[in-house]
């Protein structure tokens, strides 16, 4: 297939994805996007399914997109000297609870696997080269075509399904557009371990191995 070539001369205007992950056999993962330059979000498709998600964002990095992709689940941890340490909250992020704790910890073991999967069907199914990145500065300065984020939505807004979920995360992180950096949730600098870079080295989205200690930017969802 022929190979696109990324725009370098317009800003950067990402296509938003967001999956709330979860069981997909028990209808439990969701999806929205948001099309920032368009306030599209594609109402009339169906958002419980993890195979129009990935095939949705290869279509969109084909077409020249740039895309910033969030999983509500956690994406990194800490790998801290201390080993009473490993488990603790990620600063803000879970403030007083463990990220090991309680449906954090479930959704990380299933984001492991759903991550990978959606990574996998991006590299088969896009006609250009796939350049990721945890890095918003590569994001808008093009070095990347994808950005790949984590999104936080507390309980408060949590909505009445999974969709909503999605729908707060990708609302949120479109709201803060472009000020990333500034709404960042977890900003210190601590030994990390990158789930979602593991996976993508996994799914040969990229082979550099640095990626294992990035973290990536938290983007909250509140009320």
């Amino acid at each position: 297939m022929a190979r696109l070539k990324i725009s370098q001369s317009k800003p950067v205007v990402p296509i938003v994805w967001v999956a709330d992950v979860g069981s997909i056999k028990q209808e439990h993962f969701a999806w929205w996007r948001v099309d920032l330059a368009q306030c599209d979000d594609h109402h009339e498709r169906d958002k419980k399914d993890i195979g129009l998600f990935a095939k949705g964002i290869a279509d969109d990095l084909s077409s020249g997109a740039s895309v910033a992709l969030g999983f509500e689940c956690p994406l990194f941890v800490p790998v801290t000297e201390d080993p009473k340490d490993l488990t603790s909250p990620r600063d803000d992020a879970e403030r007083q609870r463990p990220w090991s704790a309680g449906a954090g910890c479930a959704v990380l073991a299933t984001g492991l696997s759903e991550c990978v999967w959606v990574f996998n069907r991006i590299r088969v199914q896009a006609e250009v080269k796939v350049q990721p990145s945890l890095c918003y500065d590569d994001f808008i300065t093009r070095k990347a075509n994808l950005f790949v984020w984590e999104a936080f939505v507390t309980s408060a807004a949590k909505g009445s399904s999974h969709e909503d979920d999605a729908k707060a995360a990708a609302y949120s992180f479109c709201k803060k557009w472009p000020k990333i950096l500034e709404a960042d949730l977890i900003k210190t600098n601590k030994p990390w371990y990158s789930l979602v870079g593991a996976a993508l080295l996994r799914s040969g989205l990229t082979d550099d191995i640095s990626i294992l200690s990035q973290k990536c930017v938290v983007v909250k969802s509140k009320t």
